[in-house]
């Protein structure tokens, strides 16, 4: 019988697929950018602007030198492209086919995503972009008469967004944060392979990205994403196969569920991450599935801005704090980039800390607060209060 992975191990596992578990980010510039969704898979794109919106912090987090443009600039590359996973995200276009047995459910009508779409204002959306060129949902015109209710779309604006779903257009670049409409066949390369994959080779897709982006993976990780059941089903049926085949390495952890990683994995070394922190996005592939985010790092983790005011325990949009191996707190923050200043409203510290925490932590926040327009950080709350001593004695260091 082997042993079952140490926490540790798990951890670092977890981080490394990430991107996050080493001394130095991921990547620099656009090369960085790109080799990050290949690792990651996809980023999720978020309306949220307190602080950096989630599409760009989870860039930020693992990219040196990261800009907001550089999204758009993989876009026009037709290196990645707009669609959706368990939200709307970026994905490397390699992955273009992935997406269409989803795109083609909705199309066929055995996923819903509007009511009654309106096919003859699809057919018109579509004309109009085919004669004119890309055209974002501001370019039509609103005839109607009532524009009430918080579904306050277009017409158009719903006609688009089904034909995005089906497929038959994508989004070439977002100004803020309004897409720009173009026909899929026109933004497709040539050599971009557009078969719809079967049953068999979309699982063994599912299994490799979910352990290229995780280190390790449950059935349950796996799947998170799958919402056919008959792919779910897929994915549990190629799982005994390829251990069997030498391709994966089973393991169980101490609660008795199996878990899965490439070969080796749970005996190489792994190093143990520097003294360094990062501020994850409430939307980070690390933490945003909420059940493996607290087996894996015993951190229960909720965005709160969908929890009604009073019942918000760490406040709106609480960043989640990875030091080391560990998440070890959150912190509330707001970008006022009209005055240029980052404020931390709370800083919640859930485990014991070193000293070398500190200057790390705000190392970390002030290259945060630049990305957000921001160059001065005000600080709030500190939880414990025994904690906002050493935290303003790094704030007040020399040269900093």
């Amino acid at each position: 019988m082997t042993r079952p992975p140490s926490a540790a191990r798990l951890r670092r596992l977890a981080l490394r697929g990430q991107g996050l578990g080493g001394a130095r980010k991921l990547g620099a510039g656009l090369a960085g950018v790109r080799k990050t969704l290949e690792r990651i898979g996809y980023v999720q794109i978020d309306t949220i602007s307190v602080v950096a919106r989630a599409h760009h912090h989870v860039l930020f987090t693992r990219v040196s030198r990261y800009r907001e443009d550089m999204l758009n600039r993989l876009v026009r590359e037709r290196h990645t492209f707009e669609y959706w996973r368990h939200a709307a995200a970026y994905m490397p276009l390699k992955d273009y086919r992935f997406a269409l047995p989803m795109m083609r459910n909705i199309a066929g009508g055995g996923l819903m995503w509007f009511r009654d779409p309106d096919r003859k204002l699809m057919a018109r959306v579509k004309d109009r972009i085919r004669e004119e060129g890309p055209l974002f949902a501001r370019d039509f015109e609103d005839t109607r008469a009532s524009k009430e209710g918080w579904w306050d779309w277009k017409p158009a604006k719903q006609a688009l967004e089904q034909l995005f779903m089906e497929g038959e257009l994508t989004s070439v670049e977002r100004q803020g944060f309004q897409k720009r409409y173009e026909l899929m066949e026109r933004f497709l390369p040539g050599d971009v392979d557009t078969s719809e994959p079967g049953d068999g080779e979309y699982a063994d897709h599912v299994i490799d990205r979910s352990l290229r982006a995780h280190g390790f993976a449950t059935r349950r990780t796996m799947t998170w994403l799958c919402r056919d059941a008959r792919l779910r089903k897929a994915v549990t049926g190629r799982l005994p196969a390829r251990v069997g085949a030498g391709e994966l390495d089973e393991r169980r952890m101490e609660s008795g569920e199996p878990v899965y990683a490439l070969p080796g994995a749970f005996d190489r070394h792994v190093p143990a991450p520097p003294d360094r922190v990062r501020l994850l996005s409430p939307f980070d592939n690390t933490v945003i599935q909420r059940d493996r985010c607290a087996a894996v790092f015993g951190f229960d983790y909720t965005v709160e801005c969908y929890v009604p005011e009073a019942k918000r325990r760490f406040g709106y949009y609480a960043l989640p704090i990875l030091f080391r191996d560990r998440l070890v707190g959150r912190m509330d923050g707001k970008a006022h980039r009209g005055e240029g200043r980052f404020e931390i409203k709370a800083l919640f510290i859930e485990q014991d800390v070193p000293e070398t925490f500190f200057p790390a932590l705000v190392a970390e926040v002030s290259d945060y607060a630049a990305f957000t327009g921001c160059t001065e950080v005000d600080v709030g709350g500190v939880i414990p209060g025994k904690y906002r001593i050493p935290l303003e004695r790094a704030l007040d260091a020399p040269g900093r």
